[in-house]
């Protein structure tokens, strides 16, 4: 046994260990409303215009552009095949610059800001009066050029949280603030899609001139809500920039590939992210051919975030106390169980607009925690791989982060469409005439079976293959310190 003098030393010693560890943290750390309110309004900017190819474009393009939905499902397949060139491009990019005046990553905030405004506004600039050929070519491009800009401006947005702060319960309040922002700004793009209609010989049609008048106002809030987020917060922990090093991008994304906690958070954002727009995107056609309520299309989405009203001001100490793993898998379990619970009553007859928004709001109950963590819990991954693997290019592993959450976006539109394929939709002919019932059963199965699907794959990834319990992060954070010193 030690004497009580090597004792007192060991114990002195470990106090000093513990002093260095926590004024480094206090200089990186620290963070105020101010900080948290600008780090919001990043993603509320980023979901004002994301929001417009959820919950608008899809239908655009099949009703108005009278695109088929082969064609739409082929154009997202190849955007996403060029994400997987230009993303881990730009994430190097950014790794790489050296730090401005105003920071590593707030700078590309405010250089990138008007430029995807504007390409957002392009994809719905009227076409109709090109050949069939000239349409699919403008909105490849658009779509395409879209894509690359927003890139450019997500990951130096996303990989911000790395050096607003150190401290793991202020990034988890970020991670809160940043869901709260998008929560908000996936609102509009709902709103404008519930009122975009009017009525032509008896059948209600999306109206270009309301679209276009929605988007153009939609893109301006998000450059003034990006510029906020430019100025309102402040990079507390000195990054230094990624060495030139050939080939290092490959060793970088094998080094991801190879990160159990990187990959189950990535994949399950991924579906959780395919989920959200599946839903936001399928509900245009599903409440204006089966509910024939396409004014009633913004509440499936206001029924899920209404939770996140209430769960946001307890998800961050809840998931500090019990496991940010455990209470996000748990919480989509149950939305997966309610939406099985819709199939099962639709296969003896009941089914209803009400109840379908009942079933909404409770698994928005379940998903809200996932919702307002999953930045910290990606975040967390990206620590790891810097404590167990020594990586630091946090842009470049934000940016496949980022792409796996595009990929998201290409399946849930996969999803989305493979539907309308099945029922033969076509939105010129649905000016004219209606869906069979048969049609609409099956567009009703397919908006409850596909949810419930996807949650329980993200319950099964997060639960059994993210391995970042609450115990394990704060060993993680301890490493991390030791690291910072």
């Amino acid at each position: 046994m030690k004497s009580f003098s090597a004792r007192r030393r060991y114990n002195k010693g470990n106090r000093k260990v513990n002093d260095m560890e926590n004024k480094n943290i206090a200089r990186t750390s620290g963070i105020g409303f101010r900080d948290k309110i600008g780090y919001a309004m990043g993603d509320l900017a980023s979901c004002l215009v994301f929001g417009l190819t959820q919950s608008v474009l899809n239908k655009y393009y099949t009703d108005v552009l009278e695109i088929s939905v082969l064609h739409v499902m082929v154009m997202t397949i190849i955007a996403r095949i060029w994400d997987a060139i230009n993303d881990p491009i730009w994430g190097r990019i950014i790794d790489r610059a050296g730090r401005k005046a105003d920071g590593r990553y707030r700078r590309w905030i405010r250089i990138f800001a008007l430029p995807v405004a504007l390409a957002a506004v392009l994809m719905f600039l009227d076409v109709r009066g090109f050949v069939p050929a000239g349409r699919l070519a403008w909105i490849y491009a658009t779509y395409i050029l879209f894509g690359m800009l927003y890139t450019c401006i997500n990951i130096p947005y996303g990989s911000l949280a790395q050096v607003i702060t150190s401290d793991d319960k202020e990034r988890s309040s970020l991670s809160v603030f940043r869901s709260i922002g998008s929560t908000f700004g996936a609102m509009p793009a709902m709103v404008l899609a519930s009122m975009c209609y009017v009525t032509m010989n008896g059948v209600k049609v999306m109206d270009y001139n309301r679209v276009f008048i929605g988007v153009c106002a939609i893109a301006a809030l998000s450059v003034v809500f990006y510029l906020l987020c430019h100025s309102w917060t402040k990079e507390r922990v000195v990054s230094e920039p990624a060495p030139h090093e050939k080939g290092q991008t490959m060793k970088v994304v094998k080094t991801l590939l190879k990160s159990r906690p990187f990959m189950a958070v990535s994949l399950a954002s991924m579906l959780f992210l395919a989920a959200q727009m599946f839903g936001q995107g399928y509900n245009t056609y599903l409440f204006h051919h089966y509910f024939n309520k396409p004014g009633l299309t913004l509440l499936p989405t206001v029924f899920q975030y209404l939770p996140v009203a209430v769960i946001m001001f307890f998800a961050t100490r809840m998931g500090n106390k019990l496991g940010r793993r455990e209470v996000c898998s748990y919480g989509v379990l149950l939305a997966a169980v309610f939406y099985l619970v819709l199939f099962v009553l639709s296969l003896i007859g009941i089914t209803n607009v009400w109840l379908y928004l009942l079933a909404n709001l409770m698994a928005g109950i379940g998903t809200a925690f996932l919702f307002l963590l999953v930045w910290v819990l990606a975040t967390d991954a990206i620590d790891y791989n810097r404590v167990r693997f020594g990586l630091t290019d946090e842009a470049t592993s934000y940016a496949f982060y980022t792409f796996t959450r595009k990929l998201g976006q290409t399946v849930a539109t996969v999803l989305i469409n493979v539907p309308l394929l099945r029922i033969g939709y076509n939105g010129s002919e649905l000016k004219t005439e209606g869906l069979s019932d048969a049609a609409l059963k099956t567009m009703y199965n397919y908006s409850v079976m596909i949810p419930a699907v996807l949650f329980l794959l993200v319950f099964v990834l997060l639960r059994f293959l993210y391995p970042l319990s609450r115990k394990k992060v704060e060993e993680l954070q301890v490493e991390k310190a030791k690291l910072l010193k």
